[in-house]
């Protein structure tokens, strides 16, 4: 039984169940009443469906006693998240980002056609097995400085889910949230999951947050919409992601939404723990703090100012165009099915690329993200990794860039020079910084310039680690230890460079962390090797089963 948690509402066709579908989702809203003609969702009555209200202190104890459980039983399932790859200061991914870093972004002032202040915004939570982290997901959309107009979560933990979707209703009604909770019986994945929302939705933007994942910038939502909306190239816009650390956690329970959720009840945090298995998550969340800061603060950096975008989201808050996700959808779904990729963002972010649109990240924004337990990073690695190598097997037309830009970069740079000039007028009424023809044909025929940063991302996983073993098989130790000692002093400087107001935190962090580094590159490398070895067939058929 795990932890001795039962579900919240467990509905089954039959004599007391009702004539309900396996798998057809439950709704329900919470928030001021609807205009006539709207929704019949609202005359639902707000009791909590399953015997009583799941208190704080109920939790707590459930809680303790899924501290002496093994991680496996705690809310949050190893899933892989997008952008977890190992990254080094001496590959050529780092070396494209210093181009980036000195070249600096494209100056264009863009002129957009929209007004991003009129887009309507709805929130979708996909949520499974987050009943200790939901209401700190929620109490973050509160502080919004822009708030959206509709907030939906799809309880998607089928037969093993456990108290998130009742805790939400709970907290909707105490803070009086406009809530859409629908519960699933069985379930479906992440990928359908928004796949349905972007189709039966009918706003503008799209904002999928994890339910394991807070806001810490106030203007999050905010600045993801405006920047969407400076030009129609941009399909999506993110923040940095980075580990959700205890003092998170304590700040967002002490929010006001948090304490009128509680009440006068006890709340204990069951991931807020001490001894060795607290040491262990302390240091594995260092590591992917300064991974991700490496990543995403530097590597992506770079790839902003001098490709215009970045591969794919990072994940966990993301901003998307509606209409770009339904229409990706309604492409790619007859082809690949329902799951298209253990991990969305990434194959949401390359087919997106591969018609034309970029991703921006602003490194300004931050969300934080409750991670798995130590022992899952391995895996997650594995996965992260596998699923990236599937997707750019899908998408080969963006690898081929490197052979298909050169002539298409003298093209443009002729062009440029003589609307410089004047000898050739300024067509386009709408200006946008990096705008490139969409239309998959065309990545066909000449590529993307962000096919660039997936080539290098293929190196970065091969070479260096290839490298390190090459020295080890010729005992060659004085340049193996050459070569890590100049890569940490190159990963500790980037780190102290992006790590504004707490550099001397982050040296420490990337002290600590620096032995994990390797063996998790070991870790791609198998991986990446033992893809290239395999047919397409079982690749396609791993993935499937």
């Amino acid at each position: 039984m795990g932890c001795g948690l039962r579900p919240a509402r467990r509905l089954r066709s039959g004599r007391h169940g009702g004539n309900r579908r396996v798998g057809r989702p439950v709704r329900f809203t919470f928030g001021p009443p609807r205009p006539p003609g709207g929704t019949t969702l609202a005359s639902l009555s707000t009791r909590p469906p399953s015997g009583g209200r799941v208190t704080a202190d109920r939790l707590a104890g459930e809680g303790q006693a899924c501290r002496a459980a093994t991680s496996p039983s705690l809310p949050l399932h190893a899933r892989p998240r997008a952008g977890g790859h190992v990254l080094f200061s001496l590959s050529p991914g780092s070396l494209l980002a210093v181009a980036g870093v000195l070249r600096g972004p494209e100056r264009r002032e863009p002129t957009p056609a929209e007004d991003w202040r009129r887009a309507v915004v709805d929130v979708v939570i996909p949520a499974s097995r987050h009943q200790h982290s939901i209401v700190h997901c929620l109490s973050s959309l509160l502080s919004q400085t822009r708030p959206p107009r509709r907030v939906v979560l799809v309880d998607d933990g089928g037969s093993d889910r456990d108290h998130t979707a009742q805790i939400a209703r709970e907290f909707a009604i105490a803070n009086g949230m406009d809530l859409v909770v629908i519960e699933r019986l069985w379930s479906i994945g992440r990928t359908p999951t928004i796949k349905r929302q972007a189709r039966e939705l009918d706003c503008d933007v799209e904002f999928i947050l994890d339910g394991d994942t807070v806001l810490e910038s106030p203007d999050y939502i905010e600045r993801c919409v405006r920047e969407l909306y400076q030009g129609v190239g941009i399909a999506s816009v993110g923040g940095l992601r980075l580990p959700m650390r205890a003092r998170h956690r304590r700040r967002w329970a002490d929010s006001e939404p948090f304490r009128r959720w509680v009440g006068g009840d006890d709340y204990r945090d069951p991931y807020l723990q001490g001894g060795a298995e607290g040491f262990a998550r302390w240091i594995a969340d260092g590591y992917r703090e300064s991974a991700a800061l490496f990543s995403q603060g530097f590597v992506q950096r770079g790839q902003m100012a001098l490709l215009g975008g970045v591969a794919h989201p990072a994940g966990g808050a993301v901003a998307y165009r509606r209409r770009y996700l339904k229409d990706l959808f309604d492409r790619y779904e007859p082809h690949h099915g329902e799951d298209m990729s253990a991990v969305p963002e990434i194959f949401i972010g390359l087919a997106l690329d591969h018609e034309g649109y970029r991703h921006v990240q602003l490194t300004d924004l931050r969300a934080r993200s409750l991670e798995a337990a130590p022992e899952h990073l391995p895996r997650q690695l594995r996965e992260n990794t596998m699923a990236f190598l599937q997707c750019c097997r899908a998408f080969d037309a963006l690898l081929r860039t490197p052979f298909q830009q050169p002539r298409q970069w003298w093209r443009r740079r002729q062009a440029r020079r003589q609307i410089a000039n004047g000898t050739r007028p300024e067509q386009r009424r709408v200006v946008e910084a990096y705008r490139q023809p969409f239309g998959a044909r065309l990545t066909h025929q000449q590529g993307r310039p962000i096919g660039w940063a997936l080539v290098l991302a293929m190196f970065d996983r091969l070479a260096f680690p290839a490298m390190l073993l090459l020295f080890a098989a010729a005992a060659s130790w004085t340049g193996l230890l050459a070569a890590v000692a100049i890569e940490m002093l190159g990963w500790l400087g980037v780190l102290m460079i992006v790590s504004r107001g707490e550099r001397m935190a982050m040296l420490g962090k990337g002290l600590i962390a620096a032995p994990l580094r390797y063996p998790a590159a070991c870790v791609e490398l198998y991986s990446l090797l033992g893809f290239i070895g395999r047919s397409p067939v079982s690749v396609v058929q791993e993935h499937r089963h």
